[in-house]
């Protein structure tokens, strides 16, 4: 099958490499000059995923239309959910003339749209009314170093047409990279989305010098969050206990590797959210994230303590001691 990979920051790279490993034709497409010149030159991106040796099949392209005109199969979204409807807004019409050919799309991409509140699946619906026969999710504890470097992964993927839910799964796994299936696109898309806002105030426990008994309680009352907002939002609850809930919670809250740990480290050592941003290559989707999720639990009117808390950091100033002294005091009560 011909795959085309939207973006090539580290998930995109190391996802399209793991299709290369796995004998199908795929090409890269990124926007960055310098990208595309080392990968095309030496099959590495030491921007973004420094250190590894790719596939020498993965191609790579700086013209979207020349990734259209090769007219892939699926075609991946590994772009940061903030840019998908700028990227429609730019190729809208050659998107409608490719999408008349039905390709299944598999998104990458964890977050949540400020305001309209909506997942990647919701937004492509909205903008070019994709059926969701043609959508899967792809979620889980999945560092793209680690993948790049084929140490064994499990993945969940997720798409209301089973069957091709289970191709992908058999045309895209391997000796390091395993992916299960699963129907409830909206547990797995809101499992990969929510964790990085709770993987930011791990970090703000890392930077603020406390232990593992206070980053065990945050995951665990953390779990608890994520499966009131995605039952609320039509989920369903054993979804969370899998790779794209606790399994993808557990990894990004306690990794060197989680972008999203980084941020929180660095607040809860007392930078400003500005100089820890300005000081980033890559994008931390958790901060955006968190202000949707804050949104869905004000909508809902559910109780999300630890949302509300890195809300008040990211947004409103508030000191990451006094958060978390805060959490602690609150009212007492059955943990059932």
């Amino acid at each position: 099958m011909k795959f085309a990979v939207l973006g090539a920051g580290s998930w995109g790279t190391a996802f399209a490499n793991v299709i290369a490993d796995n004998h199908h034709l795929v090409r890269l497409w990124t926007i960055e000059e310098s990208v595309y010149y080392e990968v095309k030159k030496s099959n590495r991106n030491s921007r973004y995923l420094p250190e590894i040796k790719l596939n020498d099949s993965l191609g790579i392209e700086l013209d979207f239309g020349k990734i259209l005109a090769w007219n892939p199969d699926v075609l991946v979204l590994a772009i940061p959910s903030h840019a998908i409807r700028p990227w429609i807004g730019q190729y809208r019409e050659e998107l409608e003339n490719f999408f008349k050919q039905n390709p299944f799309i598999i998104s990458l991409t964890k977050g949540i749209e400020n305001d309209t509140l909506l997942r990647v699946d919701e937004i492509l619906k909205a903008e070019l009314n994709i059926s969701p026969d043609h959508f899967a999710a792809l979620s889980g504890p999945s560092h793209a170093e680690e993948v790049g470097r084929k140490m064994p992964t499990t993945v969940v993927i997720a798409s209301e047409h089973e069957s091709m839910a289970r191709e992908m799964q058999l045309r895209l796994s391997n000796e390091y990279f395993r992916i299960y299936t699963s129907t409830d696109v909206t547990g797995v898309e809101l499992g990969g989305s929510v964790k990085n806002v709770f993987a930011i105030a791990a970090g703000i426990l890392d930077g603020a010098g406390l232990g593992d008994n206070t980053k065990a309680a945050l995951m665990t009352r953390a779990l608890v969050e994520m499966m009131r907002l995605g039952e609320k939002a039509g989920a369903s609850r054993e979804t969370f206990f899998g790779l794209s809930g606790i399994g993808d919670l557990i990894v990004t809250c306690t990794s060197r590797h989680s972008r999203n740990r980084h941020v929180g480290e660095e607040l809860g050592k007392g930078k400003t959210l500005e100089i820890v941003l300005s000081e980033m290559v890559q994008v931390a989707e958790g901060v955006k994230t968190t202000k949707s999720v804050w949104q869905l639990a004000q909508k809902y009117d559910l109780d999300m303590p630890i949302t509300n808390k890195v809300y008040e950091v990211l947004y409103e100033n508030r000191k990451a001691k006094d958060a978390i002294k805060e959490l602690m005091l609150r009212e007492l009560k059955d943990e059932i």
